[in-house]
Parts: C-alpha cells; sequence; structure tokens
C-alpha cells in the first residue's frame, strides 16, 4: 500500500519495522545525496504517474544549485526559485529529536520561527508525524503553509533527524496559491522525497 499522507498520519508512528544497516554516506556527499534524491528517487515508485506528467517532471530535472546564508544544499527549479529544496546541519547537543520535544512540541517552535520573520504573513501547521528512519533513527516530519510577501502561499515539507550530535533538516518548498494549487501528483512526488530522508551519514 503506499503511505499515507503527513495530514493522515498527523501525530500517530508507524508500526515498529527492521531496519537496514546504515548507508556509508560520508558528510562531504549529504548535500549531493539529497539532490539525487530529489531528482532521481521518486521514479520508480511514480512510473505511472511521470508518464502522465512528462512536463512537471522536466520542471524538477532543471533545477539548478544555489547558494544561500546557513544552506548546506540548496537547488532551485531553474524558473522559479520558489519551488527549491535545501538542506541544512547544525552541530547540537542532543542525540535524538526526542530529547528535544515531541513532534508537536517542534512544530510548535517551528512556526513562532516562521512568524518571526519579517517577510511572513501568516504560517499555519498543515501535520506532523514520527517515523523511524535508517539505523534506528527518529525522523520528524512537519508540513505547514506559509502566505509570505516573498512569492505568496507556499507548502513546505520539512524532515529532521539528530545524527553524532548534528541536526539534518530538509526544506522542500513549492507554491500553492489559490490561482494554482499544489496538484495531487506533485505533492505525492515531494513526500517521496521527504519519504527517503533518513540515511544517518558516517561520522
Amino acid at each position: 500500500m503506499p503511505r499515507a499522507s503527513l495530514v493522515q498520519r498527523h501525530t500517530h508512528l508507524h508500526p515498529p519495522r527492521e531496519t537496514p544497516s546504515s548507508p556509508c554516506l560520508t558528510k562531504r556527499d549529504l548535500g549531493l545525496s539529497i539532490v539525487a534524491i530529489f531528482l532521481n528517487g521518486f521514479l520508480p515508485n511514480l512510473q505511472k504517474a511521470i508518464l502522465a506528467q512528462d512536463l512537471e517532471l522536466q520542471r524538477y530535472t532543471d533545477s539548478k544549485g544555489v547558494e544561500k546564508a546557513g544552506a548546506t544544499a540548496l537547488f532551485e527549479e531553474a524558473n522559479n526559485g520558489s519551488n527549491n529544496i535545501g538542506v541544512v546541519v547544525n552541530p547540537v547537543r542532543l542525540t535524538s529529536l526526542g530529547e528535544f520535544g515531541s513532534p508537536q512540541f517542534v512544530a510548535d517552535k517551528l512556526i513562532q520561527a516562521e512568524r518571526r520573520k519579517e517577510s511572513t504573513k501568516d504560517a499555519v501547521v498543515i501535520g506532523f508525524a514520527e517515523r523511524p528512519g535508517q539505523g534506528g533513527l527518529q525522523v520528524y516530519e512537519f508540513e505547514y503553509e506559509v502566505d509570505s510577501t516573498r512569492g505568496g502561499m507556499k507548502r513546505i515539507f520539512s524532515a529532521a533527524f539528530v545524527a553524532s550530535k548534528k541536526l539534518y533538516l530538509v526544506n522542500i518548498t513549492h507554491s500553492d496559491k489559490p490561482e494554482s494549487p499544489l496538484s495531487s501528483n506533485t505533492r505525492i512526488m515531494l513526500e517521496q522525497v521527504l519519504h527517503s530522508f533518513d540515511a544517518a551519514p558516517l561520522t
């Protein structure tokens, strides 16, 4: 069965599953691996959707890397910078996200931070969840909507985990304006990318 959407899962935990050994990722390769997931990782699972949406898919394969303060890696859609995926890696004193708080607690902090931004007109949590990652990682996922003076309405999908006392965060941002809402096929693609963010790098 396909994985339920973030909204449907909300705060329920996924049932325990066997976790494979940690993949051999290095810190240097983390950004590139996320980009590879973004561009190619969802293709095998969404073959039918892709065949029906060739033009839409082309927008993502044309993504370009850009530099931004605070972002370890950031890739934007070639002709629409509002659609992007970014990865941030920061040192922390935690060994897991659970030490910081529950998914709901973290979601509240996330929205508070968004609302403090000068460009934010409003920010609303759509859903949040916790799931197991590879090697037993505790992964939190969030979905929220931001109305900004920079690009209007946006849907943001985030996933985070802590490994080796570093916080790994991916943010997937897509335009979700009333006149051009996020399509179901695009949403599926973005959620597949989000769910793939669960690999701890080697230290």
